[in-house]
């Protein structure tokens, strides 16, 4: 079993890792829990500084940088997005917030055609090339790390929230040992893809589901219409009737991006198969309680994982809330445990 990390509270039960996470009393169950910081927190938490880098295949990527003061030599932390998120994401925004509280330099790296505009937090940036994003698509993630990496003249720490973190544990499991990432944390992250599809499915999971559809449908006809080789792949028609992710990603998601059918995709991007390949420190944490990710995954994933790789499981939090309170004020129990394992990783470096 995987052990918790020092500081962090836990006991064994069941053969699982269940934290002492105890859930704000206004805000019991998975749906309050995921949902209220949503429309309770501040997109704009942080002063952000917009840098763009040109991928290999020419399109442009948006990286939000923390505008804090912090030391030049300071640890710096990568934070990748969920699903149709962005560097203002609550979430994102408050991992940054944490950050600059820790001392660290950071930055949001924006899936193509996520990033927001500054003047209108409503409208993403299209991107330039006939393609989008997905859960498996490492390469941008690859690049731009590579590159702070290099300029930094030491390795990032790395977060990941949802499918950004899905994204994370499946490059480190692809490139096992390698020095570019010292250590790493996620929140909410699905391991298995197609358990994921058919545990949203249900109501009232789906409705989560159309949300995400809607947008990313809207996406899609851009794509069609800016672009003739998108609209030789995609079909529109399925994809503005899709009503779960298994009928869009077959549609959409997996022609626009070379994989043969939704099942295909879910398969090869999935990151639970390459979780034991992980060898720097790690840390995953999962609530039991979450609408997107059925806890047999979560198993699955802690049974799987290398040693590397620890787990902090909670029995409530939703997807990605983790939201606590002190008093009248909510905490962000999941994002604080994330800033505070990839900070004391980096504090056990320097001292190595």
């Amino acid at each position: 079993m995987s052990a918790p990390h020092e500081g962090i509270k836990a006991t064994k039960m069941d053969g699982e890792i269940r934290t002492g996470f105890a859930p704000a009393g206004w805000l019991h169950g998975r749906h309050a829990q995921t949902v209220w910081g949503r429309f309770a927190r501040s997109k704009r938490q942080v002063a952000m500084r917009r840098e763009t880098l040109t991928a290999p295949d020419g399109d442009t990527l948006f990286v939000d940088h923390l505008d804090a003061p912090a030391a030049k030599d300071a640890p710096f932390l990568l934070v990748l997005h969920g699903l149709e998120g962005s560097s203002n994401s609550v979430y994102a925004q408050g991992l940054l917030a944490l950050a600059a509280r820790a001392g660290l330099q950071a930055a949001v790296l924006n899936f193509r055609f996520c990033a927001r505009d500054p003047r209108d937090l409503d409208r993403c940036i299209p991107n330039e090339r006939p393609r989008l994003y997905h859960s498996g698509e490492t390469s941008d993630f690859d690049f731009v790390a590579r590159t702070l990496a290099a300029r930094l003249g030491r390795p990032l720490l790395c977060a990941g929230v949802s499918l950004g973190g899905n994204v994370l544990l499946k490059w480190l499991g692809e490139n096992p040992g390698d020095p570019t990432v010292a250590a790493a944390a996620t929140l909410s992250v699905p391991f298995d893809l197609a358990a994921g599809d058919r545990h949203m499915t249900p109501f009232p999971s789906n409705l989560y589901v159309r949300v995400f559809v809607k947008t990313l449908t809207a996406k899609a006809e851009d794509l069609v219409k800016r672009f003739p080789e998108a609209a030789e792949r995609i079909d529109l028609s399925r994809a503005r009737r899709a009503f779960t992710f298994r009928e869009f990603d077959d549609a959409a998601t997996a022609p626009l991006h070379g994989f043969t059918s939704a099942d295909d995709y879910y398969a090869r991007a999935s990151s639970l198969p390459g979780l034991f390949r992980i060898a720097v420190p790690t840390l995953c944490l999962s609530a039991l309680d979450d609408p997107f990710v059925p806890a047999e995954t979560v198993e699955r994933a802690r049974r799987t994982a290398s040693p590397a790789v620890r787990f902090l499981v909670t029995a409530t939090g939703g997807h990605a809330g983790w939201v606590a309170a002190r008093g009248l004020r909510p905490l962000f129990w999941g994002e604080e445990r994330a800033v505070e394992f990839l900070a004391s990783e980096a504090r056990l470096a320097r001292g190595a």
